[in-house]
């Protein structure tokens, strides 16, 4: 089966759920600087969420650039992934709204640990598809990265009840790994 359909798809449900976000952002009251300060923990929530976004779609084109072909297999799992990353609006306002609170910091976790899991997943049902030799396997390796960032993930939400800014801490810090481009795929495609 063709990957085109998928990616495209994926893409389209990518922008849909970054335009969604940016919808929570509720225009200020007022007109000067002071009338802005009461919306920052929504933009921070916002900005983080749009760069983990970001950092997924731009993961995901480089997964799929070196898959050949896709099954239904694989679909399903592309659409686990895309069920967790649409929960990003949600948790995102959530915690925006609430200042950031324990609870909501933890779904916040939850809903990032449960979208590291599926592209684990898709990536290493692609890999199966594509075999342990093939240019894939090269290219994403054991994914130490992403074990990193579940098990990152996973002390979060654990510390997200006694201290919320620890696990937010946690999150930028993981998205600041991530924002460091990934270039295992593109240097084994370009061998």
């Amino acid at each position: 089966m063709s990957k085109g359909r998928l990616e495209a798809f994926s893409d389209g449900v990518i922008a849909i759920i970054m335009t969604i976000m940016v919808l929570e952002l509720r225009i200020p009251h007022g007109v000067d600087l002071a009338s802005l300060a009461p919306l920052w923990p929504k933009f921070v929530s916002y900005a983080v969420s749009f760069a983990f976004l970001g950092i997924y779609w731009n993961n995901h084109h480089h997964l799929l650039q070196a898959t050949r072909h896709v099954d239904g297999r694989i679909l399903w799992a592309n659409m686990h992934l895309l069920f967790w990353l649409s929960l990003f609006p949600f948790t995102t306002a959530w915690t925006g709204e609430s200042r950031f609170a324990p609870l909501p910091v933890a779904a916040y976790g939850v809903v990032q640990l449960l979208a590291g899991s599926a592209y684990y997943i898709l990536s290493r049902l692609l890999v199966a598809r594509h075999g342990a030799d093939s240019v894939l396997a090269r290219a994403v390796g054991k994914d130490s990265k992403g074990w990193i960032s579940m098990a990152l993930y996973v002390v979060a939400v654990a510390v997200a009840f006694p201290a919320p800014w620890v696990s937010c801490a946690i999150f930028v810090g993981v998205m600041i790994i991530w924002l460091v481009p990934d270039r295992r795929i593109e240097k084994v495609l370009a061998e």
